[in-house]
């Protein structure tokens, strides 16, 4: 197989809209960003494996590809060349003959010919003049076409009198031109997946295929042969069970239902609210809501019924059922685990396990939930915090060494440091608050408090007094202070050295000194 090698998570998308959905390979490769050869070529993969849909549970990323990628046996490469005239026939007069199947029959005639991938290229490559058209039959429930319109809806700030320019989403049906409208503020990915969200449940059900523009929203990055769909975008595909395959670029006939419905909204819908003016986009949805009505329900010109009655009688019937639950929205992103164990997200820390450092995974979040996922097996699972610049860490994640520090917390330290003395006490109330999360202070205080034991607690109470009068305040500072005697000796033109830090956590050593005497 040519290029790079898929991702074991795209791998299983394949496979799902495969076996589970019944997609064809051109569909599975639209919607999974990749070419339909290479679908066939992993399809293939899949029966000489010997495999069954589902998977086996507890199947896992690397054992599924030594499945797929056995250790290549040495051939003969000289095969014969094929037949490209008789295939070029077959493919013209044969109906539902495909490109694989006649190779799969050279295959089997010549087991030491030339592969799928080579036998595709050449074959084009000989058969440049060939115009293929794609002849568009929309069967009820197959397809929801997706687009924004090109007029906005001007929305007035009742507080500012900022104005706001309101996106338009139009959704269509293929098979009844059953069509669905709303405002939006933005064509972000939180209010594209929402609109899709709000328009499964305006038409009870889901289509089978879903086809959206190629909105930066909805794909990531824009190609007529291999669109790479945001993995957000995906994720509310699998929900909704439904596979999303994007219009090709410059190729207008992919999308022209969508074209024609935000035709349609744009005349009998905007044009007649072009003289309101609206103050929230509640109220601007309300006005889209009572002209909907109007337009699903107008009588066709050329045909019986209206859009109201062709999708009660053919769509609704077809569409598949909605999910107990509808879609959170998610956002993923890929990180690399910290030398602590912990990623980040939107700036709070969640710990993995410690053997994943330097690793890559994705992480995949909502409002309510983090999810972190390595090879597509997840690694761990958070509640989400909003605190940024905080820590969240399951005590199993932390290294065998690192799991004894757990148990300790700041009062444990500072309960400890006050036995030693007062200016014990303020440095380690200071490294607490100094650390943006005070676990990070942890090794250092047992390394400075555990210096009592060798040098002995009045002379450490000295050395922290020093270190806290020139701003010293680290382990290998005390510990010099200690070794070299300065503890005992004065502090040269103490009245212009710093001040200690100052805190509203931090008592000081007055507090200390009022509270023994």
């Amino acid at each position: 197989m040519p290029g790079k090698r898929l991702s074991m998570r795209k791998i299983r998308e394949v496979l799902r809209l495969k076996y589970e959905l019944n997609r064809s390979n051109r569909e599975i490769g639209l919607s999974c960003g990749i070419g339909s050869s290479t679908v066939s070529d992993y399809i293939q993969r899949v029966r000489n494996g010997g495999f069954t849909w589902p998977l086996p549970e507890g199947l896992s990323d690397t054992a599924l590809e030594q499945l797929l990628f056995p250790p290549p046996t040495p051939r003969n490469s000289s095969g014969l060349l094929p037949d490209f005239h008789e295939v070029h026939k077959e493919l013209q007069s044969r109906k539902h003959v495909t490109l694989n199947l006649l190779w799969q029959e050279y295959k089997e005639r010549h087991p030491d010919g030339y592969q799928y991938s080579w036998y595709c290229h050449n074959y084009r490559d000989w058969a440049a003049r060939l115009d293929v058209v794609m002849r568009h039959e929309h069967r009820a429930g197959e397809k929801m076409f997706v687009h924004y319109a090109g007029q906005t809806v001007d929305v007035i700030d009742g507080d500012t009198g900022e104005i706001h320019k309101a996106q338009i989403f139009v959704a269509v049906l293929g098979a009844s031109n059953y069509t669905y409208a709303e405002a939006t503020l933005s064509q972000q990915i939180e209010d594209w997946i929402g609109s899709h969200v709000r328009a499964f449940s305006f038409y009870g059900g889901v289509t089978e295929a879903v086809v959206p523009d190629n909105l930066k929203s909805g794909v990531s990055r824009v190609c007529r042969y291999e669109p790479d769909i945001n993995p957000t975008y995906h994720a509310l595909a699998n929900h909704y069970q439904t596979v999303i395959i994007p219009a090709r670029v410059r190729k207008p006939r992919d999308k022209a239902k969508a074209e024609a419905g935000v035709l349609l909204v744009e005349r009998w819908i905007l044009a007649r609210l072009r003289k309101h003016t609206f103050f929230s986009l509640a109220e601007l949805n309300q006005a889209i809501k009572g002209l909907l009505d109007i337009l699903n329900n107008k009588p066709f010109k050329k045909l019986s019924g209206s859009r109201q009655s062709r999708f009660v009688e053919m769509d609704k019937p077809a569409l598949r059922p909605l999910p107990a639950t509808p879609y959170e929205m998610a956002y993923w992103k890929k990180v690399t685990v910290h030398l602590d164990y912990h990623v980040e997200v939107e700036g709070h820390y969640y710990s993995v396990p410690y053997t994943l450092v330097k690793k890559q995974l994705e992480v995949r979040y909502t409002t309510t939930s983090v999810e972190c996922l390595y090879r597509n097996q997840r690694v761990a699972s958070h509640l989400r915090n909003q605190s940024r610049g905080r820590h969240t860490t399951i005590r199993e994640h932390m290294p065998p060494k690192h799991q004894k520090y757990s148990e300790w917390t700041p009062e444990r330290f500072t309960r400890w440091a006050a036995k030693i003395g007062p200016q014990t006490r303020v440095l380690t109330e200071t490294l607490l608050v100094q650390r943006t999360h005070p676990q990070q202070a942890y090794r250092t205080l047992l390394g400075i408090l555990r210096l009592g034991k060798s040098y002995g607690e009045q002379r450490l109470e000295a050395a922290c007094d020093r270190a806290l009068q020139i701003n010293a305040l680290s382990y290998r500072s005390i510990e010099s202070i200690l070794k070299n005697g300065l503890d005992q000796k004065p502090l040269r033109n103490k009245e212009n050295n710093s001040k200690p830090l100052q805190h509203s956590n931090i008592r000081g050593a007055d507090y200390y000194d009022s509270t023994i005497h």
